[in-house]
């Protein structure tokens, strides 16, 4: 690992981990909205970004939740989860647009993880909590998707990680 990698990644956990601090009321419970989750549409320019993204759910999680170990394993696991198949399908898809697209459904429909964690903890109802969680992680992520490619355009996120 080099330096910039390192850098990099730091600066993207810390983003993520602010942005979760920031909007924290929003960020857990059945009905969320987390802004942070945005920052999942930088695996779109390079799975190199995915070990930041990881390690700022990892912290936030970890200080913020109230959870605790529950949700540092299934919201985890979570985003693993969804960037080992949206790093798969991106093989198949160079589109940047259809590539934040497929990323958006993704997370949208994963969700049923942590539906599931939290029906385990707290005794939710599975499919309205995947329900609400799910439009909430689509509408972050979709107000994510022109902000992201903006962003790269002024950025070169494919260029950053090189």
């Amino acid at each position: 690992m080099n330096t910039k990698f390192l850098a990099v990644s730091g600066i993207i956990a810390a983003l993520y981990i602010a942005v979760t601090m920031i909007f924290a009321p929003l960020s857990f419970g059945a009905v969320q909205l987390r802004f942070s989750e945005m920052f999942n549409h930088l695996i779109v320019f390079s799975p190199k970004y995915g070990i930041g993204v990881v390690i700022g759910v990892f912290i936030s999680n970890w200080l913020f939740s109230s959870l605790g170990v529950a949700d540092l394993i299934f919201g985890v696991g979570h985003t693993i989860i969804t960037f080992v198949i949206a790093l798969i399908i991106f093989k198949f898809v160079k589109n940047i647009w259809a590539r934040l697209v497929m990323n958006s459904l993704l997370f949208t429909t994963t969700m049923f993880i942590i539906a599931y964690e939290l029906n385990l903890v707290l005794e939710l109802p599975f499919f309205a909590t995947w329900l609400y969680l799910a439009i909430g992680e689509f509408i972050v992520l979709a107000i994510g998707m022109p902000i992201m490619y903006t962003l790269n355009k002024r950025l070169s996120f494919e260029n950053m990680m090189k």
